[in-house]
């Protein structure tokens, strides 16, 4: 069944149905909670949903399976998930996605997502997630902590990079790690 959209993109196609979107908003509790196996679990059967079928949905799942590899450190699992991904997709409302595995692809720079110029607060939790990741896993930690702080001193707490960013800087507080 389609869910209903609180905020439908500019084409009004709806890209998501309510299978979707449970199994994506449980495979992003796994992931906060650090249980990034549990994570790629209920994103495996997200995408068995047929939301599944359209590019904005793929960016998406595909963005939080990418992290959780690499969080687990299965490099190979994670290059093979941005096998798909392509500057050509048909992106109508995760734009923001989109861009964070083309720079984990090396099509896009960090520099180029965290512009804070042009950026509104939820483009920057959003955007600078991701590079925050991308940082991590290229070992540059104190750019990591960088946009963690650029992030938690917006407004942008509703979205999901934003609350992400609190978990991982709470981690980092209590034993250093993520």
């Amino acid at each position: 069944e389609i869910e209903p959209d609180g905020a439908p993109n500019p084409s009004g196609i709806a890209r998501t149905t309510l299978a979707y979107n449970i199994w994506y908003h449980l495979g992003l509790a796994h992931y906060l909670q650090g249980d990034y196996a549990g994570a790629l679990a209920a994103y495996a059967e997200l995408l068995k949903t047929s939301a599944a079928d359209n590019d904005d949905s793929i960016v998406a799942v595909t963005d939080w399976m990418w992290m959780s590899q690499m969080r687990l450190g299965h490099k190979a699992e994670a290059a093979a998930l941005l096998e798909r991904i392509t500057p050509q997709m048909d992106i109508l409302e995760n734009d923001g996605y989109h861009r964070r595995l083309l720079m984990y692809k090396g099509i896009e720079s960090p520099e180029a997502l965290l512009n804070t110029d042009t950026a509104d607060t939820t483009t920057i939790a959003t955007q600078g997630y991701g590079v925050a990741n991308y940082y991590l896993v290229t070992g540059e930690t104190e750019k990591v902590k960088a946009v963690f702080a650029k992030i938690l001193g917006g407004a942008g707490w509703p979205a999901f990079g934003y609350i992400a960013a609190e978990v991982d800087m709470q981690r980092l507080a209590q034993d250093g790690t993520l």
